[in-house]
């Protein structure tokens, strides 16, 4: 359970500063990098938190997001698999390329999209 409440705290840290990022309003593309590079970084801590959580559950072999995320959406920890799946794709595509048109189209998704869904995993957890 310790390593739960450490996931989650490390999490927590995280998102925040990622809604920090996503709340300011400008056309900036520094903005959109440094949003990215904190949306990077708490989707890892989210799928990670999920992964031990699961464990913690009895649930074990799952070591990928996707199967972290699938698992999570059948146990009901999280809703909307379909945004969740769509969430490793974006995260995969900044990773792996820099278009400056596709780091706009991503960063608008993680303010309308994923946010929200990080929003009612730390809801989920925390209650």
């Amino acid at each position: 359970m310790e390593k739960i409440r450490e996931r989650f705290t490390n999490f927590q840290k995280a998102f925040l500063r990622l809604k920090e990022a996503v709340s300011e309003r400008s056309d900036n593309p520094l903005l959109y990098d440094g949003a990215i590079q904190r949306f990077e970084f708490t989707y890892e801590l989210a799928w990670k938190l999920l992964k031990a959580y699961l464990e913690y559950q009895g649930i074990v072999n799952i070591s990928s997001p996707r199967a972290v995320f699938k698992e999570a959406f059948s146990v009901g920890l999280i809703e909307n698999q379909e945004k969740w799946l769509r969430m490793i794709e974006d995260r995969n595509l900044v990773v792996s390329t820099y278009d400056e048109c596709i780091a706009k189209i991503i960063f608008d998704r993680i303010k309308s999209d994923y946010l929200p869904l990080l929003i009612e995993l730390e809801e989920k957890l925390k209650g």
